[in-house]
C-alpha cells in the first residue's frame, strides 16, 4: 500500500468516528440502497419460514411434517457451496454483483406465484419444491446481498449499513409475517402469496437503479475455477491461523442457535395457544417487527460506538434470555399481555443481535473473496439451529413448549464458552480493530 493510499484510508476511517461518523454513515448513497436489499433478503425467509409453517398448520399438517418442511430453508445454509461461482463468474448484463441479484430475484418472483398456485391442498410434493426453489433463490440473492454490502462501501460504515439493511428486512418481515397473514385470513393464502412474488419487484428496481461495485473484481476473475472454491477457505485459515479460525466458524455458528431453535414453531406455537391468523400478525408481526427495528437500530449505533466484545456477550445473553420470555405463552395461553410481553423481548434482542452478528462477520471477511467467505460464515449462523429447529417438532411432540423453551435458553452456554477463550484473540486481530 503507497503512502497515499494509507493517507486516504485514514481519512476515510476518521469519517466515520464518532456520533458524528455514525450519522454521516447512515446518510450515505449505499445505506438507501441496502434498505431495499435488505427488503429482498428478508421477504422470502418467512415465506419459506415460519409464515409457510403457519400456512401448513393452518390446513392441518402435523407438527412432525411441518419441522421437517423446514429443512427446505437448509438452501440458507449451503449456500457457501455455490458462492464462489458467483465470486467467479459475472453474468453478461448488470455487472458482476447486479446481474447475480437479479437474475435470483426474477427466479423469486416465479416460485413464489407457483407456490400460490399450486398450494399444499394440490401437490404437496410439487408444493414443497416449489418451496425449496424459493428458498434457493433467497440465499443466492443473500449471499450476493452480503457481498454487495462489504464492498460497496468502507469497514468504518458497516455497522449502519447492517442496521439499515436489517431495517429493510424488518420491513419484509411486516408483508411476509403480518401482511400475509392478514391476506389470508381476509382472501386466500393463495392471494397472500402472489401478493409477496409482486413485492420482489421493490428490490429488483432498486438493483436496476443501484451503482456496481469495482473494488477487487480484477482479482478475482483472474484465479482459476478451482482456486475460486479452494483459496477463499484456504485465505481465511492462513490470516487466522488453524485454531482461531476454527473457533471463530464454531462461535459464528452457536450464536444464533436459541433463535434458530424457536424459529419454525414459532407460528404453530402461537395457534396452538388460541391466537387467530390476526392475533398473529397484529402483535408477531407488525408490532413485534418494529421493536425488532428499533432493536437493530440501536444495535448499529452500539457497534459503532463500542468495543465489538462486549456487544457480543450481550447480545448472546439477551437473545437467550428471550426465549425465556416465552414461558408466559406457554403458562398463560390467550392472554394478550403475555404474546406482547414475549413478541417485545423476542424481537428486541434479535434487532440488536442481528447487526452485532452481521458486523462482527463483515469484520473478519477479506474483501477479495467477499461473496464466498461471507456465505461461509453465514450458513454457518444457521446451520446447527437449522438442523435442530427441523427436529423441534418431535422435541415438543416428546416432552412440552414449556421444557422446550428452557433447553432452547440454556444453549446459550457453549457460545459464552467460547467467546472467552476468544476474547483476547479477537481484540488482538487487525480484521476486527
Amino acid at each position: 500500500m503507497t503512502a497515499a493510499q494509507s493517507q486516504q484510508n485514514y481519512k476515510a476511517q476518521q469519517n466515520y468516528k464518532g456520533w458524528r461518523g455514525i450519522r454521516r454513515a447512515f446518510a450515505t448513497p449505499s445505506a438507501l440502497t441496502m434498505l431495499c436489499l435488505g427488503f429482498g433478503s428478508g421477504l422470502p425467509f418467512l415465506l419459506v419460514g415460519g409464515t409457510l409453517s403457519t400456512w401448513l398448520r393452518d390446513v392441518g399438517v402435523g407438527l412432525s411434517l411441518i419441522g421437517l418442511v423446514s429443512y427446505a430453508s437448509f438452501f440458507y445454509v449451503l449456500k457457501f457451496l455455490w458462492a464462489p461461482l458467483i465470486d467467479r463468474y459475472p453474468l453478461p448484463f448488470l455487472g458482476r454483483r447486479r446481474g447475480w441479484l437479479a437474475l435470483s430475484q426474477i427466479l423469486l418472483v416465479g416460485a413464489l406465484a407457483g407456490m400460490a398456485i399450486v398450494g399444499p391442498d394440490g401437490s404437496l410434493t410439487l408444493f414443497i419444491a416449489l418451496a425449496c426453489v424459493t428458498a434457493f433463490a433467497g440465499a443466492t440473492q443473500d449471499t450476493v446481498v452480503d457481498a454487495y454490502r462489504i464492498e460497496i462501501a468502507p469497514v468504518e460504515s458497516q455497522a449502519a449499513l447492517a442496521a439499515t439493511y436489517i431495517f429493510g428486512y424488518r420491513l419484509a418481515l411486516i408483508m411476509s409475517g403480518a401482511m400475509a397473514l392478514y391476506l389470508a385470513e381476509l382472501f386466500s393464502w393463495q392471494g397472500a402469496y402472489l401478493t409477496m412474488a409482486a413485492c420482489v419487484l421493490v428490490p429488483l428496481t432498486a438493483v436496476l437503479l443501484s451503482r456496481e461495485p469495482q473494488a477487487h473484481t480484477l482479482i478475482v476473475r483472474e484465479i482459476r475455477l478451482w482456486d475460486a472454491f479452494i483459496q477463499p477457505f484456504q485465505e481465511f485459515f492462513s490470516r487466522n491461523g488453524f485454531w482461531l479460525a476454527l473457533a471463530l466458524l464454531a462461535f459464528v455458528g452457536l450464536f444464533k442457535l436459541p433463535d434458530q431453535m424457536i424459529g419454525v414453531l414459532a407460528g404453530p406455537f402461537y395457534l396452538d395457544s388460541g391466537y387467530t391468523k390476526a392475533d398473529i400478525a397484529t402483535v408477531s408481526k407488525l408490532y413485534g417487527v418494529w421493536i425488532g427495528i428499533f432493536g437493530a437500530f440501536l444495535g448499529g449505533i452500539c457497534t459503532a460506538a463500542f468495543r465489538m466484545q462486549p456487544m457480543l456477550v450481550v447480545a448472546a445473553v439477551a437473545v437467550a434470555l428471550s426465549n425465556a420470555s416465552f414461558l408466559l405463552m406457554a403458562n398463560n395461553p390467550g392472554q394478550t399481555w403475555a404474546f406482547i410481553a414475549a413478541i417485545s423481548a423476542d424481537n428486541l434482542s434479535q434487532g440488536f443481535a442481528g447487526v452485532v452478528l452481521v458486523a462482527f462477520m463483515s469484520s473478519i471477511t477479506n474483501r477479495n473473496f467477499t461473496a464466498t467467505q461471507y456465505a461461509l460464515l453465514a450458513s454457518l449462523a444457521n446451520l446447527p439451529g437449522k438442523f435442530i429447529g427441523g427436529l423441534s417438532g418431535y422435541m415438543v411432540e416428546a416432552t412440552n413448549y414449556s421444557t422446550f423453551f428452557i433447553l432452547s435458553t440454556f444453549s446459550v452456554v457453549p457460545t459464552l464458552l467460547l467467546l472467552a477463550w476468544l476474547w483476547q484473540r479477537i481484540q488482538d486481530s487487525p480484521e476486527a480493530k
